[in-house]
């Protein structure tokens, strides 16, 4: 692409020096790192870190990663899954329909897998997020300009907040640190939610994060709160499924749980969402979405 555009004799060299160190290897596919590019270290091994900091132990994982495969399988069974579009496979008849992670096995199955990350660890494959393909995406404009579009809202963005923490002990905390200040911009509690939906990079991860809601000690050393955020209702927690049983792909997820918050919020006859995240280099975001009236 430089070459063509090279004038000055500076420029030729830079594309002489490029094409110096091309071969046939320079045309395959670069193999993706997964390590944190702030702390080199792969997610997991933060993971496992998490869970030994916040007491989550190798069963509470399993459990976790179960449930979200199990409830994964009967939203998908009810057709609650139903933002997926069918994708048609390039040379072949294939149609993709659906998801194809989710695995409903048993708990004694899962506690036979290895630690996927380091030796005595308690992430599996079972209880972590797997890498997979996929995209999403969604309208997002003022109210007034969906119904002179003739488009029908489906739910109201009512907050949003981000954190930062530090990247190398509190890589996954992300949501811990995002949701109180998106409740405090709201001026709500969590028990003011019928849905919630965080991301399940981890089950562990997730379990880490509802402690560190949980715990008084926490809130006010890191929250300068007077106690806790609250206790999470796991009755309300992912209900269709998260990214251990669908799959997280990167950069797909906040969408996929934005819109699981949105069709949840109207079959289950609720009023608002708590939507929650992690990313890299250790940030958090939360959202509150409010239900669009029928």
């Amino acid at each position: 692409m430089k070459a063509p555009r090279a004038k000055s004799a500076e420029a030729k060299i830079q594309v002489a020096e490029m094409a110096r160190g091309f071969s046939p290897a320079s045309l395959s596919p670069e193999i993706p790192d997964p390590r944190e590019f702030s702390s080199n270290e792969v997610m997991g091994h933060s993971a496992d870190r998490l869970c030994e900091r916040f007491g989550v132990s190798r069963e509470e994982q399993d459990k976790f990663g179960h449930r979200s495969h199990m409830m994964a399988a009967q939203a998908a069974k009810d057709g609650n899954l139903s933002d997926i579009i069918p994708v048609k496979v390039s040379g072949t008849e294939a149609v993709v329909t659906e998801d194809n992670g989710i695995r409903a096995a048993s708990l004694e199955k899962l506690a036979k897998l290895r630690p996927a990350f380091r030796k005595g660890g308690t992430v599996t494959a079972a209880n972590s997020s797997f890498l997979s393909d996929g995209a999403t995406a969604c309208l997002l404009m003022k109210e007034s300009k969906a119904k002179e579009l003739g488009l029908k809202p489906k739910a109201y963005l009512r907050e949003f907040a981000y954190a930062s923490q530090d990247p190398k002990e509190e890589l996954l905390l992300g949501p811990a640190y995002a949701i109180p200040k998106v409740l405090k911009k709201a001026g709500l509690a969590l028990n003011d939610f019928q849905v919630y939906e965080l991301h399940e990079a981890f089950a562990g991860q997730v379990l880490s994060n509802i402690k560190v809601l949980g715990s008084d000690e926490f809130c006010k050393a890191n929250f300068g709160l007077s106690g806790k955020v609250g206790d999470m209702d796991m009755d309300k927690l992912n209900n269709w499924g998260g990214s251990v049983s669908i799959g997280h792909p990167f950069g797909a997820t906040g969408i996929r749980l934005l819109s699981h918050a949105a069709n949840r919020l109207a079959k289950e006859d609720g009023t608002r969402a708590l939507v929650a995240a992690c990313a890299a280099n250790a940030q958090g975001v939360a959202m509150i979405v409010e239900r669009y009236p029928n």
